[in-house]
C-alpha cells in the first residue's frame, strides 16, 4: 500500500511576512524600554542599585531558558501554534509590567516578557516551511533586522513616553501594538503542520536546575553588597547555589540527551570560548548598567543629571554599533580568522572599560565608551559562535552553541549584578546618590578582567581564513 503524497505547504504571503516584521518591531521596542528609564524606575519604585541591576537582566536570563524550549516545541508542534502562545505570554508580561505598583510585580512582568526571545526561532521555523530558500533567507534577515530596529525605537520613545505620560504607558503602548499585530499575524500566517518527533525528550530536570542556578546566582550577588554587615543570608545563599550547581552537574552527566553536554567543556576550543564569552558579556552588562546610572546621577563633580529621553539618545549609538557588529564580525572572521577578531574585540572591551574608569567627565567620552563596548561584544560573540560551530561535529552544533548561550547569560548576570552591588555598597552614609568610586571600581574591575582574558585569547587556534 502506497502512502498518498503530502500536499505542499501553503506559500506565505508578503502581508504575512510584513506582519511578522511588525511583530518583531513591537517586541524589540518592549524589550528595550527599561534601559534608558532604569534610573527613573529605581526612583519611583524605591529600588537599590542592586535591585535595579536585577531588573535590567532578568528578561535576558528568562529568554535564554525559553529560547531552546520554544525552538524544540516549534519543530514538534508547529511554529505558528507555539508563536501565538508565546506572544500571549509576552502580552501578559507587558500588561503586568504596565500596571506594576512595586518591584516584585514588575519582575514578574519582565520574567513573562522574557518569552519574546523565543519568537525569532519560531518565526524562522514558519518562514522556512512556507517560502523557497532564497526568499526565506531574505524574510529571516528582514525579521531579525526589525527586531533590532524595534530596540532602537524603544530606546528613543521610552523616555519621552515615561516623562510625558508615565512609566506605565512605556510598557502599555508597545504591548497594545503586540496584541493587535498578533491578531493580524494569526489571520495572515498559514498554519504549519507539526513536525515528526525525533523521540528525544526535553531535558526538564536539567533546565529546572539550571534555572535554579541562575536565579540563586542573582540573589547571591544581591546579598553580596551587604555581606559584611549581614553575613548569614549571604552564606546561606552560597550554600544553596553550590547545591544547585552540584545537582545540575550530576543530572546533566547522567542525562541521555542533556541540554548542556558538560563533557564538551573538556575540549580546549569550547572552554576557551566560554571563558572569553563570559568575560566579554560581563564587561558588556557592566557597562550597560553603569552607563545609564552615570548619565542620570548628579553628584559633586561627576554625573550629568540627564533625563530618560536624553539617556536614550546617548545609548542609541551603542545600539547602532551592536547592529553593525554582526555583519562586520562575520566579514572579519572569514578574512582574518576567529582568534584575530577575538583579540581585537577583547582589547577594545578592555580599552573602553578602563577608559571609562579614568575619563567619564564628558558626554562624548561616555557615548564613545558605550559604543565601543557594544561593538566589541558583537564582534566577539560572532567570532566565538563561528569558532565553536566550526570545531565540533555537525550533530553537536546545537549542544555547543547552547553552552555559549548559557555562558553569555551567566556573564551578563554577573556583570550587571556586580555593577549594582558595587554602587549599593559604596553609597555614602545618609546619602542616596551613588558615589563616583562605585562607577570607577565597576569599570576598572570589568576592564582588568578583559585585559587578563587576553592570556586565554593568545592560546586559541588562529582558525581558517577564507
Amino acid at each position: 500500500m502506497t502512502t498518498p503524497p503530502t500536499a505542499p505547504p501553503v506559500r506565505m504571503s508578503r502581508a504575512a511576512v510584513a506582519a511578522l516584521a511588525l511583530l518583531a518591531i513591537a517586541m524589540g521596542s518592549l524589550e528595550s524600554v527599561v534601559a534608558p528609564t532604569l534610573p527613573l524606575l529605581q526612583r519611583e519604585l524605591n529600588m537599590t542599585p542592586t535591585e535595579g541591576a536585577l531588573l535590567n537582566i532578568v528578561l535576558a536570563v528568562t529568554g535564554a531558558l525559553v529560547a531552546p524550549i520554544a525552538g524544540k516545541f516549534g519543530d514538534r508542534y508547529g511554529g505558528k501554534r507555539v508563536l501565538m502562545l508565546l506572544t500571549a505570554i509576552v502580552s501578559a508580561g507587558g500588561l503586568t509590567s504596565a500596571v506594576a505598583p512595586n518591584l516584585p510585580v514588575l519582575l514578574v512582568g519582565q520574567i513573562l516578557q522574557g518569552a519574546m526571545v523565543g519568537s525569532l526561532p519560531l518565526a524562522v521555523i514558519v518562514v522556512r516551511k512556507h517560502l523557497p530558500q532564497g526568499e526565506a533567507k531574505a524574510a529571516i534577515g528582514l525579521i531579525s533586522g526589525m527586531l533590532v530596529g524595534g530596540s532602537m525605537v524603544g530606546l528613543l520613545v521610552a523616555g519621552p513616553v515615561a516623562e510625558s505620560l508615565s512609566r506605565h504607558w512605556m510598557f502599555a503602548l508597545p504591548t497594545i501594538v503586540i496584541i493587535a499585530v498578533t491578531l493580524l499575524t494569526k489571520k495572515l500566517l498559514p498554519a504549519d503542520a507539526p513536525g515528526a518527533s525525533d523521540g528525544s525528550r526535553l531535558d526538564w530536570p536539567g533546565l529546572l536546575l539550571l534555572s535554579g542556578v541562575l536565579c540563586t546566582l542573582m540573589l547571591t550577588l544581591i546579598l553580596a553588597a551587604d555581606a559584611v554587615s549581614q553575613p548569614l543570608p549571604f552564606i546561606v545563599m552560597l550554600v544553596v547555589l553550590a547545591a544547585f550547581v552540584t545537582g545540575w552537574i550530576a543530572v546533566e552527566r547522567r542525562a541521555t540527551a542533556p541540554m548542556i553536554d558538560l563533557r564538551m567543556l573538556a575540549r580546549p576550543v569550547v572552554w576557551k570560548s566560554c571563558v572569553v564569552t563570559f568575560v566579554i558579556c560581563l564587561g558588556t552588562a557592566n557597562g550597560a548598567y553603569l552607563v545609564p546610572q552615570l548619565l542620570d546621577v548628579s553628584g559633586d563633580g561627576y554625573g550629568f543629571g540627564l533625563s530618560p529621553s536624553a539617556i536614550g539618545l546617548i545609548l542609541l549609538p551603542g545600539a547602532v554599533a551592536s547592529t553593525l557588529a554582526g555583519p562586520l564580525g562575520g566579514i572579519g572572521e572569514r578574512r582574518f580568522g576567529p582568534r584575530a577578531m577575538t583579540f581585537v574585540s577583547t582589547v577594545m572591551m578592555a580599552v573602553a572599560l578602563l577608559g571609562l574608569a579614568v575619563a567619564h567627565d564628558e558626554i562624548w567620552q561616555v557615548t564613545l565608551g558605550k559604543a565601543m563596548i557594544a561593538l566589541a561584544n558583537g564582534l566577539c560573540v560572532t567570532a566565538m559562535m563561528t569558532s565553536v560551530a566550526s570545531s565540533v561535529a555537525e550533530n553537536e552544533t546545537g549542544i555547543a552553541t547552547s553552552i555559549i548561550l548559557v555562558t553569555r547569560v551567566t556573564g551578563g548576570a554577573v556583570g550587571g549584578m556586580l555593577g549594582g552591588a558595587l554602587l549599593t555598597a559604596q553609597i555614602p552614609p545618609a546619602h542616596t546618590c551613588q558615589a563616583e568610586s562605585g562607577f570607577v571600581t565597576g569599570f576598572f574591575i570589568a576592564g582588568m578582567t578583559a585585559a587578563l582574558c587576553l592570556f586565554v585569547v593568545r592560546t586559541m587556534n588562529k582558525g581558517v581564513k577564507a
